[in-house]
């Protein structure tokens, strides 16, 4: 339990994550395929993909904010309410318009709980703990990842694009309902200390160092979201042999295996040395992975390309660690919070932009994908910095 950085309140967050989680991901990654389905084109699929990022941005200050000012339990309830809120919405409503209006609502989840469970992570566990607890978060992130897509997936192939969709909400509407209830449970009532801002509002928190690791993260990032929203596109519409809704829930949950078996062994490694090679590292195959999809055209190279895609997550808990040793360590939630924040709004315009580029063609989306990874890879060779350097 100590080796995995296990205690009471880390395990309440990680069953939780389970719960809500694997819901969360039943439709999520086919949504480009239920747009496609309702009538939607090309530039709607670039709009759920700046949406997304648009609202990871702006959720993520307000998730921080909550989490200082209501603790954790209050504010993971009232996420939990406004995720259940959108898949209603979905639910009731099979239109495109709809689908865009509920993802306001359903993408809270991800996006208002991150800072909340960093912080509590952060809270909870010493310096060199920290990164096997992030680890931990982002493994338990991932099993409903890999399993949520393959239910989903079965549940198209059956029920059609459009019913097998809206069956995938359902399930995700009662998990989250059970999650609901047994966050109240689970997760101890915190009551939170007021604390003084200084002068400046949240973006002061973003310390330089951190502003080193933003630019970075800014420039891999835009690498990771331009093709992000057409990669299902691309596996089951363009190549030339398309995999079938099952198939792209299989390609899933190999990159999501693929990170949960790296992720233990690095998270000992990163919280026994600095954490700057595992995160330069990672953004090296996020932006490899857009090359490796390019020539795919068959189910066998794209498990080669998913392999790759998983191996993106070698760094990731690390870099998130990072950030938490870098904030000032009395705000770490509001400052992680307000780094997503300008990271998220930045990227948000990069995903749109991505629409832009898969209408000339995928090849130049994904390859203009990978120019913007390598630049991002170079800048953290340069001026990256680990805790106190």
């Amino acid at each position: 339990m100590e080796f995995l950085a296990l205690r009471r309140e880390t395990v309440g967050l990680l069953l939780l994550v389970i719960l809500v989680g694997l819901g969360e991901r039943l439709a999520e990654r086919f949504l480009p395929i239920y747009l496609l389905a309702l009538g939607g084109g090309p530039l709607v699929i670039g709009m759920l993909g700046a949406l997304n990022n648009l609202l990871d941005a702006l959720y993520s200050l307000p998730g921080g904010y909550l989490a200082e000012r209501l603790g954790i339990r209050r504010s993971l309830l009232y996420i939990n309410l406004l995720a259940m809120t959108g898949y209603l919405i979905v639910i009731l409503v099979p239109r495109w318009e709809a689908v865009l209006g509920g993802a306001v609502l359903f993408l809270a989840w991800s996006s208002l709980s991150l800072p909340a469970s960093m912080g509590l992570i952060a809270k909870v566990l010493p310096s060199n703990k920290r990164t096997m607890g992030v680890t931990m978060h982002s493994l338990i992130r991932r099993l409903p990842m890999a399993l949520g897509p393959v239910i989903g997936g079965i549940c198209i192939d059956r029920l059609g694009e459009v019913e097998g969709i809206r069956v995938a909400f359902v399930i995700a509407l009662a998990l989250a309902t059970v999650g609901l209830f047994a966050q109240q449970r689970l997760i101890p009532d915190d009551r939170p200390e007021k604390k003084e801002h200084p002068p400046g509002g949240p973006f002061a928190l973003i310390t330089p160092a951190m502003r080193r690791l933003l630019v970075s993260d800014i420039l891999v990032r835009f690498c990771e979201q331009m093709p992000y929203a057409f990669v299902v596109v691309w596996c089951m519409k363009v190549i030339a042999n398309p995999v079938s809704a099952a198939e792209f829930g299989l390609l899933t949950m190999i990159e999501m295996t693929t990170a949960v078996l790296i992720y233990l062994p690095v998270a000992w490694m990163a919280d026994r040395s600095g954490k700057k090679p595992f995160v330069l590292i990672t953004f090296l195959f996020f932006s490899v992975f857009p090359l490796v999809l390019l020539i795919s055209d068959s189910f066998a190279w794209l498990v080669v390309a998913f392999v790759v895609r998983g191996l993106k997550e070698f760094g990731e808990p690390a870099r998130k660690a990072l950030i938490l040793d870098l904030a000032p360590p009395d705000h770490r939630a509001t400052a992680f919070g307000a780094y997503y924040l300008v990271r998220d709004t930045v990227v948000a315009v990069g995903a749109f932009a991505g629409a832009l580029l898969w209408q000339l063609g995928p090849q130049v989306n994904l390859l203009t994908a990978s120019a913007f990874g390598l630049a991002g890879t170079l800048w953290f060779a340069v001026w990256g910095r680990d805790e106190g350097l």
